[in-house]
């Protein structure tokens, strides 16, 4: 600083961790009145523009994941509907955008640059299969053009030699999930079974869509950042980037032009150690009055940082710990109640028995145990009828397992 300069301090408006949190809810849809009749296609979309994507899992212990952050927002629905907007009307697509996630269709423009940066970005396996043989890809590609829509399985190859690892994939499957990350293939379907079936991507996106202008990198990135800010409400620069995993150099330079234009505010957030970022359409609720099981993989906990700095809430997904080890269960679903994360229940659906099984319940330090497992029992049995299943029943583990057990007993 030159002699004589003064230092001109800029105080940026504050929000405070609670009004952090509303805001936060109330973009991701927790303030929204649930339909009280049927809920149809319009309810769905309205769901989906809320949170920008629903990511994908495999587990399927409970329900597969992408279909609970429907389920926490809309109550009950036919899940055969969220199926239909994918795959029937197309107003989604499977893509790597935050792990395997359903996109709407309107953000395929904005992904093609991930697409055309598979060479740096795609899995090592992926890289070398196409660089050891270059021909392969290309048979695998006519098979599905000829055959399609096609399983990975029904271009096997020999499998590895150790097996029973996820990520142990044989040459067709490699070779297919090069293609889909590419974009030359595309999820046309799933199985019952919930396999990915491909096709060429011509007879999977409606071509209006493929014929939309593939933007510049940057404008792409900018629209997925914006995408990200309205979902988070408020988040750090980590939040963000992390919405549609973006690299840092990309996802930093995109902020800071949104917030030149006046589209992302700079807050301060008491406790946070990195500069907060509040989309200018946020609303800030005097109060959130939600209730729902939240999905391991949903948006609005799905970076666990955030998680803690928002809800004061430690959470790990315990699926890969050993037994033995484990704090709180196998598929453990966070129990929001209002504006907090009251408790956590590790959930299965024991489909032959007919029973939700909330095997350990674990009450949140500073919450009422009597509200609590009143509001959790009655939100168990609405995900119970749900997922078509006759009746609760809480196991014995967890703090919260009595009170449970009474409410249940009481019905």
């Amino acid at each position: 600083m030159a002699p004589g300069t003064i230092a001109v301090v800029v105080s940026l408006p504050q929000l405070s961790v609670a009004a952090a949190r509303r805001v936060a809810l109330a973009a991701q849809g927790f303030t929204d009145a649930q339909p009280t009749g049927a809920v149809d296609v319009r309810h769905l979309r309205r769901v989906v523009d809320r949170v920008g994507l629903l990511q994908i899992d495999s587990v399927n212990v409970l329900s597969r994941s992408h279909y609970l952050p429907v389920f926490s927002r809309l109550g009950s629905y036919d899940r055969a509907a969220l199926d239909g907007l994918a795959y029937r009307r197309r107003e989604l697509f499977e893509y790597w955008a935050h792990e395997a996630s359903f996109v709407p269709i309107r953000l395929h423009p904005q992904l093609r640059w991930r697409m055309a940066r598979a060479e740096h970005e795609a899995w090592g396996s992926m890289r070398r299969l196409v660089q050891d043989k270059p021909g392969y890809v290309e048979d695998v590609l006519a098979q599905v053009r000829e055959r399609g829509p096609l399983s990975a399985a029904a271009v096997a190859v020999d499998r590895p030699s150790r097996p029973g690892t996820m990520w142990n994939w044989h040459d067709g499957k490699v070779a297919m999930e090069w293609l889909f990350f590419i974009g030359a293939v595309s999820a046309a379907t799933r199985t019952p079974g919930f396999e990915r079936l491909y096709d060429v991507t011509e007879r999977v996106i409606p071509a209006a869509v493929l014929a939309a202008p593939t933007p510049v990198p940057e404008d792409a990135q900018r629209e997925l950042v914006r995408v990200a800010a309205r979902g988070h409400g408020v988040g750090t620069e980590r939040d963000l980037r992390d919405y549609f995993r973006l690299g840092v150099e990309d996802c930093r330079d995109r902020i800071a032009e949104l917030v030149e234009e006046g589209e992302l505010i700079r807050v301060q957030v008491p406790g946070w150690r990195q500069q907060a970022y509040l989309h200018r359409e946020a609303r800030v609720p005097r109060w959130v009055r939600a209730r729902a099981l939240l999905s391991p993989f949903d948006s609005v906990i799905w970076e666990r940082s955030r998680t803690e700095r928002l809800f004061d809430f430690r959470y790990r997904l315990e699926i890969y710990t050993p037994a033995p080890k484990r704090i709180h269960g196998y598929y453990v679903l966070p129990f929001l109640l209002g504006d907090r994360l009251a408790a956590r229940v590790d959930l299965k659906a024991d489909r032959q028995a007919g029973v939700l099984r909330a095997q350990g319940v674990y009450a949140e330090p500073g919450t009422d145990p009597a509200e609590v497992s009143v509001e959790l029992a009655a939100e168990l049995r609405l995900m119970a009828d749900w997922l078509g299943l006759e009746r609760v029943q809480a196991g014995e583990r967890g703090d919260l397992a009595e009170a449970l057990h009474a409410v249940l007993r009481s019905a």
